[in-house]
């Protein structure tokens, strides 16, 4: 008896029911609604390795970044920037030991490693944790309150799932970015207009984090997403 594969299924945009696309891949209804899928799940075209020297590979279907000794923080980043737009994506960080995060909006300045890279970005660290909030890289720290929160009760949470994959969505429209780990709102901030006009357009860019002389860990990343979102008037 001959079986389709997913990938037929997927190229033919049957996702129904029981049936669960395959990794990497958009079913026709995602892109009638406007989806992009930002990861072929074969190569990495489209991105490009910035700040630092951490390696980005294509391992099973995944993004795999791996620390290498001495390195700074290093991005893989797209070439394309995006404005507005709902992003998704599911991480998992191999190694307990590191923290990473996905930029947003994000530029890059001076030329060492092909440039620094700047601007908001989701924090993706173990649980329980600060995953989900965000962190001004490289652009004056904790930009969400709640991390500068003494109480633990308020800066931190277990939404993230250790040592699992996790889903990640993020919409950014406007001054304001939201921000759901596994389906539990986690950051609703509000950027003043001074803040907002520093980032309003950037690349998106996958954090493996500098650890030293420690390691190597890793974190890899799949299903990335993203879909342009008119900011209402």
């Amino acid at each position: 008896m001959l079986r389709m594969t997913m990938t037929v299924l997927c190229a033919l945009g049957l996702l129904s029911g029981a049936l669960v696309a395959e990794d990497n891949c958009l079913t026709a209804e995602q892109k009638a609604q406007g989806w992009k899928s930002l990861f072929d799940g074969k190569t990495l075209k489209g991105w490009s390795v910035k700040s630092g020297t951490a390696t980005y590979k294509v391992d099973e279907g995944s993004i795999l970044g791996t620390t290498t000794p001495g390195s700074p923080n290093t991005f893989l980043v797209t070439d394309e920037t995006f404005r507005d737009f709902e992003l998704t994506f599911e991480v998992k960080l191999d190694s307990p030991q590191l923290n990473s995060g996905v930029q947003i909006r994000s530029k890059l300045k001076g030329d060492k490693f092909g440039g620094r890279v700047y601007g908001p970005q989701v924090e993706i660290e173990n649980g329980p944790g600060q995953s989900g909030y965000i962190y001004g890289e490289a652009a004056g720290g904790w930009q969400s309150p709640e991390p500068k929160s003494k109480d633990p009760k308020v800066n931190r949470h277990d939404y993230f799932k250790n040592g699992q994959w996790n889903q990640y969505r993020v919409l950014a429209v406007g001054r304001k970015i939201q921000t759901w780990i596994n389906g539990q709102a986690v950051a609703d901030l509000t950027y003043d207009e001074k803040l907002y006009n520093d980032n309003p357009e950037g690349v998106i860019g996958l954090q493996v984090h500098g650890v030293g002389d420690k390691g190597p860990f890793s974190v890899r990343w799949k299903n990335i997403y993203i879909k342009p979102v008119e900011e209402k008037k």
